[in-house]
């Protein structure tokens, strides 16, 4: 017999949807199972003690069009409007209000039409939806809610990791130490005015750790050292906690005075940077200041004199990019023994410096957004076609993670191989294999074994 929950009347039924999100050519469903959508369960943080909430993405299964919820929020990225668009429309067809959220909405509310959605949140989720469920509740819904920009870090609430089904995700130890990033650079979202960098309470993120039960917890800033009094207080702690752990980071991270030394002592494995391009003129372009290219191989030296593996950013058709940018970022790739790359082509996000200065330019290529997922050329470069963008990007991947150059970037120190070979192998080069593995065992179990190899490092 089936367990019946009775739920008080006056408590409601609030579903959060995470749309899927698109696979770009190299990716398996490892990308999308990498880890649970933290947004969504900070909503569900709020009100799963005075509500009924559940938590659907569709990136790890369908969304359930007939449970008949009070109120639905979907978190929205630029490439999954169209996709929350109609999940919106079936759930409206049924007279349920949709409540429309997530980074897109935060920061080009302009580009998406009105009548797709019943409420627009900008901002933090803190600032937003406890209002939304009490006008809700007592009939007055309004069209906008926007937080305030001075939220402090007392309000910020952690994500419900309680009621994340773990097995569904590579990984759910997972914790975000702040919101937003204190630099401006021309092509990402932080360059929008409603997004503000904040930090959370240090006892909060220590005790988030505390309850994770792990020894490798990756934290997923925007930038880890954008408060860097704050940061180094946190890296005191991690020291007493003796656990592993992986972030974001600036390159100017090897421009401070025994920075690197305090994350290698406090447990640092990896740090992702984004480098974007081994060309000078088009950092410039985009005003990445905390970026100097001439510095880049002292950096990578730096960070691996100390043990730490970089996970390198790039970004491929800015302004100054020509044909011959990609085998020159793979030469370098390969010369400073980068463990593992992300690369990006150039998208002109809506709501970015970028999106209004190449509009301006009419280099704007097309506004179907559901290509707007940096595997895509959906604008016009300066000095290349876009098919030529396009086959430089997959020449680089396909050049990083070739057998040949997965052996010459392999690691000097012998304890960072079995992670670094991991990830090269098993995650990108035989990532279809691994997702079939991690389908038979559960990821969760995956994710934890890969978790055991930080022990060698």
């Amino acid at each position: 017999m089936p367990i019946v929950t009775l739920y008080p009347k006056n408590v409601m039924y609030i579903k959060l949807i995470q749309p899927k999100m698109h696979k770009r050519v190299m990716d398996t469903d490892l990308k999308l199972r990498i880890s649970p959508p933290l947004g969504l369960y900070t909503i569900a943080n709020m009100f799963k003690d005075a509500h009924r909430i559940s938590v659907e993405n569709e990136n790890v299964g369908a969304i359930d069009f007939d449970d008949k919820p009070d109120i639905v929020g979907i978190s929205i990225n630029v490439d999954s409007i169209n996709r929350a668009k109609e999940i919106a429309a079936k759930f409206r067809a049924q007279g349920i209000p949709v409540v429309a959220g997530g980074i897109l909405v935060t920061t080009a509310l302009k580009f998406i039409s009105e009548d797709a959605f019943d409420v627009f949140c900008i901002g933090h989720a803190e600032g937003t939806w406890p209002q939304i469920i009490s006008d809700f509740q007592s009939g007055t819904l309004q069209k906008v809610y926007r937080c305030r920009l001075d939220i402090k870090p007392e309000d910020i609430v952690p994500p419900a990791y309680d009621i994340m089904n773990r097995a569904e995700y590579l990984y759910c130890n997972i914790i975000h130490t702040s919101r937003g990033c204190p630099f401006r650079c021309d092509f990402c979202y932080n360059s929008s005015p409603e997004r503000k960098y904040v930090n959370r309470c240090l006892d909060d993120v220590l005790t988030e750790i505390k309850n994770s039960r792990c020894k490798h917890i990756m934290f997923i800033d925007d930038n880890f050292i954008g408060n860097l009094k704050w940061t180094r207080e946190l890296l005191q702690e991690l020291k007493k906690n003796k656990i592993k752990w992986n972030a974001a980071v600036s390159i100017n991270v090897v421009n401070i005075p025994g920075l690197l030394d305090e994350m290698k002592e406090s447990g640092c494995q990896g740090l992702f940077i984004g480098f974007e391009s081994i060309n000078h003129g088009s950092i410039d372009n985009v005003h990445k200041v905390q970026n100097n290219v001439k510095d880049y191989e002292y950096a990578v030296e730096q960070i691996h004199k100390r043990g730490i593996m970089i996970n390198a950013s790039f970004v491929f058709g800015l302004d100054s990019d020509t044909p011959e940018t990609f085998a020159a970022t793979v030469d370098w790739i390969v010369k400073n023994k980068i463990e593992t790359v992300t690369s990006h082509i150039l998208t002109p996000y809506p709501g970015t410096i970028t999106y209004d200065v190449m509009n301006s330019e009419g280099r704007i290529l097309t506004t179907d957004f559901s290509l707007y997922d940096t595997a895509h050329v959906v604008m016009q470069p300066k000095n290349m076609t876009p098919e030529e963008l396009y086959q430089g990007y997959l020449y680089v991947y396909r050049s990083v993670y070739s057998f040949k150059n997965i052996i010459r970037r392999i690691p000097r120190s012998y304890k960072q191989i079995p992670a670094y070979l991991m990830f090269n192998f098993f995650y990108r080069k035989w990532g279809v294999f691994t997702d079939w593995l991690c389908k038979k065992i559960t990821y969760e179990r995956i994710g934890f074994w890969s978790e055991k190899l930080s022990k060698y490092i």
